[in-house]
């Protein structure tokens, strides 16, 4: 059985790069909305980081189990910041935020990619 959440995280990069050299050829001179998609790669990827932590915090057994209360504590820790994250790579380095937003989906577009990989070896073990 192949590891799901390292093939989907492998895919994830490899979209996200593919996004930003895209955007690097559409738009020559403007080298901040390359750098916004893979800024947004890097948000997706620490926010998919810190879900994770919330979800192995929740499942944990006997006493590696952290009070629910820590959890979410460190769960919303986490996202507050990535929001300050968010916020520096827009106004400090003025990153282009409609790239980062691309860089974002890319975790959507390579669960997709990923979905269509299942299905179509699903088809061919039939």
């Amino acid at each position: 059985m192949t590891d799901v959440a390292g093939g989907t995280a492998r895919t994830t990069a490899l979209v996200c790069v593919a996004l930003a050299v895209a955007a690097a050829l559409v738009w020559p001179g403007r080298w901040r909305v390359a750098g916004g998609v893979l800024a947004g790669g890097v948000l997706v990827g620490l926010s998919a980081w810190a879900i994770r932590g919330a979800v192995d915090g929740f499942l944990a057994l006997g006493s590696a189990r952290p009070a629910p209360a820590w959890v979410l504590v460190k769960f919303f820790t986490r996202h507050a910041i990535l929001a300050f994250a968010a916020y520096g790579m827009m106004a400090r380095l003025h990153l282009d935020p409609v790239g980062m937003l691309v860089g974002v989906t890319s975790l959507v577009i390579a669960a997709g990619i990923e979905a269509l990989r299942r299905l179509q070896r699903f088809r061919n073990s039939i």
